[in-house]
This record gives C-alpha cells, structure tokens and sequence, in this order.
C-alpha cells in the first residue's frame, strides 16, 4: 500500500500579506498621480522612517527587481541595460530593473493593473548594501531630473564606535534639511518618532516570526519567509506590519503548539547564508521539501531586524541599527553571527548562495566556509547561482550537489 502524499502545510496568513501588498502598490502608484503628495524612492534598508517622517509615500525598487526575478522575467530584460553601459557583473536588481523600464515593463501590471513604477520627487539611498544603489538611483535621478540624496555608510565594520554612529547620523540630520525643500514642510518630529517606534516593533515580531523556525520541527522555512519579508521591507514604520506580523506569529504559534511542521517528517535542518535565487523558491522549496530537509533560517531574512532603533533618539539609533547591519561588518563579526545562528537553530548543514553579481553578500569568497566548518563542525556547500539572473544559474548541478549534501548528512 502506497504512503499518502505529503503536502506542505500552508500559512493561512498568505492571503493577508497578499492584499496588504496590493494595496501598498496600488497606494504608491495613486499617490504618484496625486499632485497634493510626493513620493520617494528609499533602498531597502535606506532611512524609510525618516522619509515617513515628511509624509512622503515610499517605494522600494528593490522589492520590485526581486519581483522580476521571482517572476523570472528578469533574465530577459539585464541585456538592455547592459547594452546602455552596464556590466553584466554588476548587480542583477540594478540590470533588470533599468532594463525593464526601458522597455516599458513592469510585472506590478499583471498584478496589479499598474502601468509603470512611480515617478519620484526624490531618490534616497543608503551605500551600506552597496556602491549599485547610488548608480541605480542616480539612472533614474537623471532620466527623470529629480534629486538624488544619499548616506555613505562604513564598510567592512568590526566594532561598532561611536566616531562611526556621529557620522551616519550626522549624515541623516543633513539629509533631513536637504529634504525639506522638496517635501515643502519641516519635519514632523512627531511623526518621525512614531515611524521609528512602529519600525522597531514590527523589527521585534518580525525577529520573534523568524525565531518560531528555531523549533523541532520548524513551522516555517526560509522560503516561507522571503515571500512573508515583505511587509518588513516595503511597510516598516507602519501599524499595518506591526498588525501582519503579529497575526502571522500568532498562526506560527499554533503551529508550533499542534505540532505542524513545515516539511513533515524534517530529518535535516539547513542555514542558508547569502541572497536568494528568485526565480528558483519555489523549485528549491519543493527539492527540498522532497527530501526531508528544511532550511530554517537566513542571514538575509534578518536584515529588516532593527532592534537598535528608539524613537526617543531617532537620528542616533537609526545611524546604529544601519551601521550594525550584517553586509556592513567584517569578516570576524560575520562569522560569530552565524556560528551563533547555526546553534540557535540546531542547523546540521549551511548552504552558502554565490551570487554573481552581489559580492557584498557573497560570503564564501574568502575562505568564510571553511573557517566556519573548521570551528562549528557543521558541513557546508556552496551553489552558484545569481539573485536575478538565471543565466548564472544550474538549476541541474544545484539540484545534484543538494542531493549529495543532504545524503552526506543523513548518512553522517
């Protein structure tokens, strides 16, 4: 007699975050029509709280390059920006985003009914991801004629000083009176404060979600949480993820109570380090569903944990929660944090995702794999891959590499 199928359980909470995220786009895209509001242009992990702070509507271009590769229609729209001059190393976000809008697409049309992305009144970009946001930013600043503004942030941090935090916020209280001639008002402490208190508390529950995965079985996967990240990165700041995120928690709970695993009958426990394959969760979740494996928690998930921030210092704390952040710290610093996560999460294996085009979150570069394997005894592999361009991607070396791993580690 045949075993009955196992099907993966589904997070009911889906359909919340599904129409939250339609009406966030639909939001922007009124808003980018409406004479009486402006719009800002923020990277992900960008000063959103303080933008909030002058009432601007923000969106996020980086959400809307990952739903390209998600949709797996980034791969080809990279070549017309690499025919406008930039390189197909560079970041795949950037080329497919600026591809795509030269050709006049855009996957929120299929979505959402939304003809094109949003024209700004300001682009604002913090470099503690990387340099491709500012020339990102600046492409657009040019096409459209509209200002470009910025934070330069410290790379390759040890230790976070206090010379560093003056810096940074020095440069987010600049950027606060450069903004005000654009919004055409000051800024609304007020306001400012309850974005950074709203921030910080949907970084807390977004921090306790991604934490339920540190149960045996875990009730959640890493693949469940880059589609449940969203309102973390584009609505922080907002009572709509602090309300999201405490109804996917609670589901979570009861998961965790009733004993409902994500992948039933989990034999191995995965941490994947590094930027997702878009255009492969759903390949990757079901390969690894198949075998028994679930891969529980992320170095990029918990980029949108801010803990540090407090409304009752907003510029300081901000200029810590993203000068702490992960991609910003050096070599040592990185290592801990995993070590740290892997026993947290009682991890048998770490994946670590080669990106092509995103050397600041590639990992496993400079020897970071085997230091880790040397000192945690935990084994790793690396896949090579890409976040949006599937060209760098093979999806049938990937798949036979997985498998070895995982019969390596569940005969070991």
């Amino acid at each position: 007699m045949s075993e009955p199928q196992r099907i993966p359980a589904r997070i009911a909470s889906a359909k919340t975050m599904k129409k939250i995220m339609a009406d966030h786009f639909l939001g922007i895209d009124a808003a980018s029509k409406d004479p009486s509001k402006r719009v800002a242009w923020c990277t992900s992990v960008g000063p959103a709280e303080l933008l909030q702070g002058f009432g601007f509507e923000v969106y996020y271009p980086e959400n809307h390059a990952a739903i390209l590769g998600a949709t797996r229609k980034a791969t080809e729209y990279i070549p017309y920006a690499n025919a406008a001059g930039y390189s197909p190393d560079i970041c795949s976000y950037l080329t497919a985003d600026v591809g795509a809008y030269m050709q006049g697409y855009t996957p929120l049309t299929a979505a959402y009914g939304i003809e094109s992305v949003p024209k700004p009144d300001v682009l604002v970009y913090n470099t503690n991801q990387c340099r491709d946001v500012q020339d990102w930013f600046m492409w657009y600043g040019k096409h459209w004629n509209v200002p470009v503004l910025g934070i330069q942030t410290h790379r390759n941090i040890g230790e976070v000083t206090r010379e560093h935090i003056d810096s940074i916020s020095g440069q987010i209280r600049k950027l606060a009176e450069d903004l005000e001639p654009i919004a055409g008002k000051k800024l609304d402490m007020d306001q400012f404060r309850e974005s950074v208190r709203l921030s910080r508390k949907c970084s807390e529950l977004w921090e306790k979600v991604l934490r339920t995965g540190s149960h045996v079985p875990s009730p959640l996967t890493f693949f469940d949480g880059q589609i449940h990240m969203g309102p973390a990165v584009v609505l922080r700041g907002t009572r709509i993820a602090v309300d999201y995120y405490e109804q996917l928690l609670a589901e979570l709970q009861q998961r965790i109570d009733e004993g409902v695993a994500a992948v039933p009958g989990e034999k191995v426990r995965l941490y994947w380090e590094g930027m997702p394959v878009w255009g492969k969760i759903r390949a990757l979740s079901e390969q690894f569903f198949e075998l028994n494996t679930c891969v529980v928690a992320s170095t990029y998930c918990n980029s949108w944990i801010f803990n540090q921030l407090d409304p009752d210092e907003p510029f300081e704390s901000m200029a810590r929660a993203y000068t702490e952040l992960f991609i910003v710290r050096s070599d040592p610093v990185k290592e801990d944090y995993i070590a740290e996560m892997c026993e947290d999460f009682k991890v048998d294996g770490v994946v670590y995702h080669d990106a092509k085009t995103c050397p600041n979150n590639t990992n496993n570069r400079y020897g970071m794999p085997q230091r880790l394997t040397e000192r945690t005894k935990i084994p790793h592999l690396v896949i090579n891959g890409d976040l949006n361009d599937l060209r760098c991607y093979s999806e049938e070396q990937a798949k036979t590499n997985i498998e070895a791993f995982v019969e390596q580690l569940t005969e070991g």
